[in-house]
């Protein structure tokens, strides 16, 4: 192919982040976020490559605007939408369902499923078909590629998969565990084979994907086999806001004895649980600062949040059987070397271990933290979600 870029677009609610790619050798020749969109303070800020960075302050009425706000932007930097050397635009949709199991070329029949999807992903898929429908308009002609958040799990077995509910009722609605965070724990569990010197099918990992929305995954020779989250991204573990793993009895209990709306509950497992419901805080920075100065209430939401984190990664031992690499990503991942320790400690007899000193070092690369003889690596991969959408879309594009 003689066009190499790659526009990558992850559409929000309110907002459109970007970056335009060239597949040569996976340099950014762009990086911007358009956010606010639909008020009178809309702001986009836009980075090219080698410096220069703009931002501005306006209304933006809706996606169409701006993502022709974007494309006005590039074009500043010669790279425009326009240039023949764009070969595609790749869009992170976030709920494929069983349907789709890797990226898509974009037509109308997947637009339809998307759509068919919305109830499975009320707050993401509505925004991610918008994004994909203006720049359709915007480039009619460029190859437009769909890569999943749930893609990567669809390999899990059905043992897995499926939720112990009447099976015809559980079909009728599409209740099963689909998981989320695919494109991270795909590129994640990649990486950290890379990092071993060992290929893809010959690693098992434990992927830890830790931000304000957290999910641990189970790779088995680069598949995934199981994952924490579930029909939505509210199962599996301790997150900023949300609640992860909660006895589904404490609904009924909420809306029967506290007399709480379906609507009211959904707010409170979704946006007032997690680090936040239980100490105020989610930032992981601020909670370990009020530890450090004797405050319980922040001790006690870590101690949940790493009980929570353990558990899983002893059930995906159970699962995998044997585990080369326990590997950490995303902003606490990356960053909170006392989340690390605190996640592996106890679990030695398991073969993983963390070195301090290895443990507190400040990096943006790919390294391992655990001592050279431990049996089980432990490893800190910052993931990159949209190199990874990136790759997935040329390569299917190039194929065809």
């Amino acid at each position: 192919m003689s066009a190499t870029r790659v526009l990558v677009l992850n559409s929000g609610s309110s907002s459109v982040k970007y970056q335009l790619l060239d597949m040569r050798d996976s340099s950014r020749l762009a990086v911007g976020l358009v956010e606010r969109i639909g008020e009178e303070g809309s702001r986009l800020k836009h980075a090219p490559q080698g410096g220069g960075s703009r931002e501005w302050t306006g209304p933006i009425a809706d996606h169409d605007a701006a993502l022709k706000a974007v494309a006005e932007e590039l074009s500043k930097d010669g790279l425009g939408l326009d240039s023949p050397e764009l070969a595609a635009i790749g869009h992170r949709v976030v709920h494929g369902g069983k349907t789709f199991t890797e990226p898509t070329v974009i037509d109308e029949a997947v637009l339809a499923e998307i759509e068919r999807l919305i109830p499975v992903a009320p707050l993401h898929n509505p925004a991610n078909l918008t994004g994909i429908r203006t720049a359709r308009a915007l480039r009619p002609d460029l190859p437009q590629v769909a890569v999943f958040d749930t893609a990567f799990h669809t390999t899990m077995p059905e043992s897995a998969a499926r939720y112990a509910i009447d099976v015809e009722t559980a079909d009728a609605h599409r209740i099963r565990r689909y998981g989320f965070h695919g494109t991270s724990h795909a590129y994640v569990s990649r990486a950290t084979a890379k990092l071993l010197g060992k290929a893809p099918e010959d690693v098992n990992v434990i992927v830890l994907h830790l931000g304000n929305g957290a999910s641990a995954s189970a790779v088995r020779g680069g598949r995934c086999v199981d994952t924490s989250m579930g029909l939505t991204p509210l199962e599996g573990l301790v997150m900023g806001t949300r609640s992860g793993d909660t006895d589904p009895a404490v609904i009924f209990h909420l809306a029967r004895v506290g007399r709480m709306s379906i609507d009211e509950i959904d707010t409170l497992l979704n946006k007032k649980s997690g680090l936040v419901g239980l100490c105020g805080d989610n930032d992981m920075r601020e909670i370990r600062r009020r530890i450090d100065e004797g405050d319980e209430q922040a001790e006690l939401a870590f101690d949940i949040y790493i009980h929570r984190l353990k558990k899983y990664i002893g059930a995906y031992y159970a699962v995998l059987g044997t585990v080369d690499a326990i590997a950490f990503t995303a902003g606490v991942g990356e960053n909170a070397a006392p989340v690390r320790e605190a996640a592996v400690a106890g679990l030695e007899t398991l073969g993983p271990a963390v070195d301090r000193e290895l443990n507190a070092v400040l990096s943006d690369e790919p390294r391992l933290i655990s001592p050279a003889d431990a049996r089980v690596k432990v490893a800190v991969v910052p993931t990159d979600e949209e190199l990874e959408i990136a790759t997935q879309t040329y390569a299917l594009v190039a194929r065809h």
